[in-house]
Formats: structure tokens, C-alpha cells, sequence
């Protein structure tokens, strides 16, 4: 089985070498690894090149956004699967993709879902687990971590890519869309599979919070499902109270 692994970077010097390590380091063979860079102006590209043994496939050129570049790395992919690791992310332990692989034979299905820890300077401040999520929580704001999610190649293919409309949820609607609407098959791995630092497009702030919001009520409504727009306005509550019980 192969899995594709996509990192999408631009002007991520000062991370890209790490992430790209631990791909490296992995204990399983079959990996195709894709890098698909936004036209870096810092040393990215010295970087990546300097990883070519590592690298099977990378393209460094201007791009419409995260998301544009993420479905440039899914036309690049050969493989049965794809998972996105992202330029200032590391994989969990270097035999995640063993078991990750391990698991999908074992489970012939559309996409499994694992969990991600969130790490500052170093230390794991925070885990997010997918133990206990279903696909309906999507429509009060809960999202399986999208890092920890492994894609059949086939369904962007049948269900289409990462729409480009969307500044910043873009994998939130692609997830609404794949296993909401489209009734993928899935299941929980028990799999730590991403280590992310804290930050990010996503988490940065009241106006990205805000705008996350916008963008996951036009996600529903643009896939005709019907959701709780006060409990994804105020997700952050629930989350607590999900946290709490835990």
C-alpha cells in the first residue's frame, strides 16, 4: 500500500527541515512524498533540494492559497492514500505511517481518523482526540483534526478537491462534504498521528474565529445539510464542556 504525504509551504525555513525529517525517519517504505512550495523568497527551495533523495516530487511556484496548493499535491499522488503533514508539523513517531498503513489493510475503508497532540516549545501542551467524534458533531462545530485524517486517493477523484472559495475551511467543508453528504466509510484508529505546533490559520484569533464561523455556516449551506448555526457560533463552549466530561 502506498500513502502520498503532502506538505504545502511557503517561506517555511525556519520549520520545513523537521517536517521533512521526520518523513524520512518513517519506518514504512512505501511513501511518496510531495512538497508543493508557494514560491518561497527565503532558503524553502534550498531546503527541499537539499532533501531530493527524500522528496519523490515537489514544485515551487505562485499559487491561489493553502488550498489550491494542497489540490496541486493530491494531481501529483499516486498513492492509495493521502495524508497532509504541514510544513511546521511533525509526524507523531517514526513508525506512524507502519501503523497507519497497517491499520487501512486491516480496514479497507474510504478514510481513517486518528488524533493529533499540539505542542509549545516543545512540550505537548494539549490533545486532541478523535475518540469519541462522529461526523454529525460537524454540524455544531466539531472537526476531526484534518492532519489526522487519511484520504482514499479516489475520492477527490469522485467527490472533488478542496474548494477555493473558502479563505480558511476549506477542509472543513471537504470533510462535510466526503463524510456528511457523501457517507464515506471511515473509523477511528487510535492513531497519534500528527504533532502540530500551536498556531496556525485556523487558530489565530478572534477575526480567524470569526471568519472559521462564516465559512462552516456556507459549508453546510452549500452542501444543502442543516446544522446548529448557535452552536457552531459558540462551539468554543461546547468544546470545553466536551473537554470537561473527558
Amino acid at each position: 500500500m502506498k500513502i502520498s504525504i503532502i506538505t504545502v509551504c511557503w517561506n517555511a525555513s525556519a520549520t520545513l527541515e523537521e517536517t521533512i525529517k521526520s518523513v524520512a525517519s518513517q519506518s514504512y517504505n512505501d511513501i511518496e512524498y510531495i512538497i508543493v512550495d508557494g514560491g518561497s523568497t527565503d532558503s524553502s527551495v534550498d531546503i527541499i533540494k537539499k532533501y531530493s533523495n527524500v522528496i519523490d516530487k515537489w514544485v515551487s511556484e505562485k499559487d491561489k492559497g493553502l488550498y489550491d496548493a494542497m489540490n496541486k499535491g493530491v494531481a501529483m499522488a499516486t498513492g492509495d492514500y493521502i495524508g497532509i503533514l504541514n510544513a511546521d508539523d511533525t509526524f507523531f513517531e517514526k513508525n506512524t505511517i507502519e501503523k497507519v498503513a497497517k491499520f487501512l489493510q486491516d480496514n479497507p475503508l474510504d478514510a481513517c481518523v486518528g488524533d493529533i497532540v499540539q505542542h509549545k516549545n516543545g512540550k505537548i501542551i494539549r490533545k486532541y482526540s478523535s475518540k469519541n467524534w462522529i461526523p454529525e458533531k460537524l454540524k455544531i462545530g466539531f472537526m476531526a483534526p484534518h492532519p489526522s485524517i487519511f484520504f482514499k486517493k479516489e475520492l477527490f477523484q469522485k467527490f472533488g478537491d478542496y474548494k477555493l472559495g473558502y479563505k480558511i475551511a476549506a477542509d472543513y467543508e471537504l470533510i462535510i462534504r466526503y463524510f456528511i453528504k457523501h457517507a464515506i466509510t471511515w473509523k477511528y484508529s487510535g492513531i497519534t498521528t500528527t504533532s502540530m505546533s500551536v498556531g496556525g490559520a485556523s487558530s489565530s484569533g478572534l477575526s480567524s474565529y470569526n471568519k472559521i464561523t462564516e465559512e462552516v455556516a456556507k459549508a453546510f449551506t452549500d452542501n444543502n445539510i442543516s446544522y446548529s448555526p448557535f452552536k457552531v457560533k459558540y462551539r468554543v463552549f461546547w468544546k470545553i464542556f466536551d473537554f470537561l466530561k473527558k
